[in-house]
């Protein structure tokens, strides 16, 4: 199926799931997953607090709420700490989790965010690598969307892409 790189606001997206770079406490927080909580409505924190939780490389799912998409799929990327903490690991990791989750609702579209390079400090180029690689090798027969904030994160997904 195809996979693409389109300059949006992922709360708009119409798709199975939109994926959040959520904080390890699901508590909200700025960037991307404010943009969803704000969205989706305070429903989704109180379902986030119901959960708990989710480790670094790991995904949760909840409703969509206000959103066109009928999930949100919550994804705690790593703190990028110079690369030699295992955070490539973590963050496709947290791709593969993702898609599972999706997988595991029922659906087969979902559109991400570029994950971990907002205040998390990913470096993009190497972060888009990662995520275009995990999504090829575990995503191939899902409809993926890399929603991006900005022109220059949707030229590294386009260059990535085209690779």
């Amino acid at each position: 199926m195809p996979m693409r790189a389109v300059l949006a606001d992922i709360t708009t997206l119409d798709v199975d799931a939109v994926v959040t770079a959520a904080n390890d406490r699901l508590a909200g927080g700025g960037g991307v997953d404010g943009a969803v909580h704000r969205a989706a409505g305070p429903e989704l924190l109180a379902a986030c607090r119901r959960i708990g939780g989710c480790p670094t490389g790991e995904a949760r799912t909840t409703p969509g709420f206000r959103l066109r998409a009928r999930h949100v799929i919550h994804a705690v990327g790593p703190v990028w700490r110079g690369g030699g903490q295992g955070e490539a690991a973590l963050l496709a990791g947290a791709y593969r989790a993702s898609l599972a989750r999706l997988r595991e609702a029922g659906g087969t579209s979902i559109a991400f965010p570029a994950i971990s390079t907002g205040i998390y400090g990913y470096p993009v180029a190497e972060a888009t690598r990662i995520a275009v690689a995990t999504c090829r090798e575990v995503g191939a027969d899902l409809d993926i969307a890399f929603a991006c904030f900005d022109p220059a994160t949707l030229a590294a997904y386009e260059k990535e892409l085209a690779a």
